[in-house]
Parts: C-alpha cells; structure tokens; sequence
C-alpha cells in the first residue's frame, strides 16, 4: 500500500510510534505518515483519532488523507505543514508581539470552534499540537487527534488526558467538561 509514496526523512517520535515525510510518487506533494506499530498500539485512542480526524474539513486543521496498512505497522497518511510547531516558532522568536498573538490566536480559536461545531473535543491541545504549514503568513494547522472524543460516537469526555502542564482545571479535578478553554486561552502567553 506504501509503494506510492516515497520515503523523504523522519519528523519525529513519540509513544505513538513514528511520524516521517513522504512524497507522492505520482503528483511529488509531500504528506506527513504517523506510522503506528500493529498490535497493542492499535487501541481504542488509534481508531477515535482516525475516526474523529477523518471528519474534520477546516483550514485550520491538518488535512486528512488516508490510512494504509503495511506489515507491521498502520500508516496514517495526512497534509504535511511545512512551518513546523508553533512552540518552536515560539521558542526562536522569544515572543510574538501583540499583532502576531492575535495572527495566531485567532486561527486556533477557528480551528477549535469548528472542531466544537462538529461535536468533537480534542482534549489534548498545545503548542506542540499546533503546527504551521509554512508559507509567509503562517496558517496554524490543529493535529493529533489521537485523545480526542465525539459527542456523537463517544460518551462526554470526563477522563483525565493530555499533556499534564496543559491540563485544564476542569480535567484534573475530574469534572465532566464540554469544551476546551483552558488550552486555547493559556496558549497565547507560553
């Protein structure tokens, strides 16, 4: 299933398994490939991710292709955004003015609300989670569905997730919650 795509180099790990960027053999756009070992790693967190994700239509959202199976591991397929995170934007400038934090802030929001809009939480929202797709006024592109829930398949999310110093006070107290305010407001002063 993998043969279309050639391999260009590996963006990073995680407990996730492997994410690299690959290129289109036939068209030679580049996607990002979080590639996920078979077996155990495939759980409930692996099908709600690609589930959740595969409905999500947004420019503010990483573009969802498709997924493959290889022999040893299942291939999530997505838009690749060039720009990289936006904590490591962050990181190199020092700290964006009030124009840029606003440039930025706003095109989170929108991605949230539609996430929202579509009924699903992503519970694990963060500079890390938030890439740019790298043109000159950077678009923020939302990713990694993998803790995300919907209202519609899934019970309200009412489980403790994430990353813990991103964690709303809602979560760590375990009150069940609606919706994502903590991350998306605490975000502009990192």
């Amino acid at each position: 299933m993998m043969e279309r795509y050639e391999i260009v180099k590996e963006l990073g790990s995680g407990n996730f398994g492997v994410a690299k960027l690959v290129c289109d053999k036939n068209t030679k756009e580049l996607f990002a490939v979080k590639f996920i070992e078979r077996g155990q790693k495939i759980d409930e967190h692996v099908q709600r991710e690609i589930m959740n994700h595969r409905s999500l239509k947004h420019p503010n959202i990483v573009r969802f292709k498709e997924v493959l199976l290889t022999p040893t591991h299942l291939a999530i397929v997505m838009e690749y955004a060039a720009g990289g995170e936006l904590f490591a934007r962050i990181c190199n400038a020092g700290r964006f003015n009030e124009d840029e934090a606003r440039f930025f802030f706003q095109q989170l929001i929108s991605g949230v609300s539609y996430c929202h809009f579509m009924q699903i939480c992503h519970r694990d929202l963060k500079l890390e989670n938030t890439l740019l797709d790298g043109s000159a006024a950077p678009r923020v592109k939302i990713c990694d569905f993998g803790y995300s829930k919907s209202s519609v398949f899934h019970s309200q999310p009412k489980s403790t997730v994430g990353t813990p110093a991103y964690v709303a006070p809602e979560v760590l107290t375990r009150k069940e919650y609606d919706g994502e305010m903590f991350g998306p407001v605490e975000s502009p002063y990192m």
